[in-house]
């Protein structure tokens, strides 16, 4: 803080400036480098995941992966080529219970193909 009047009563409007008018740069630099820093943490922790020895540490997206393939698999392989069968034996057997589209916005999620990313970038989002 300045002593004589004059600096004083400049640095006091430049605040008031600053608080009533805030840089949109800045705050937008601000914002940006928070989120570096988010994805920057979340890579790092996926890097110490992958690296360590334990299956239940290391292995638990390849897990979820796996799982995800078995059951579209089940879906749209062995459940319509069971109900087959059971049309071309003579056995007509009740349908099947399915899963529902949860699976597909896993699988999606899990490759990457969601789809929102790109919606960021139509919409000019960093």
């Amino acid at each position: 803080m300045a002593v004589d009047p004059l600096t004083a009563g400049i640095e006091l409007a430049t605040a008031a400036i600053a608080r009533i008018w805030p840089d949109k740069s800045a705050a937008e630099a601000a914002q940006l480098a928070a989120q570096v820093a988010i994805v920057q943490g979340q890579l790092d922790t996926n890097k110490a995941e992958a690296a360590s020895p334990s299956a239940f540490t290391s292995g638990w997206r390849p897990a979820i992966g796996w799982v995800c393939a078995a059951a579209l698999a089940c879906q749209y392989i062995a459940r319509p080529l069971l109900q087959w069968a059971g049309i071309v034996s003579g056995h007509a057997w009740p349908a099947l219970p399915g899963i529902d589209n949860n699976l597909w916005e896993l699988m999606l999620g899990m490759l990457g193909l969601g789809g929102l990313r790109s919606l960021e970038k139509i919409k000019g989002a960093a």
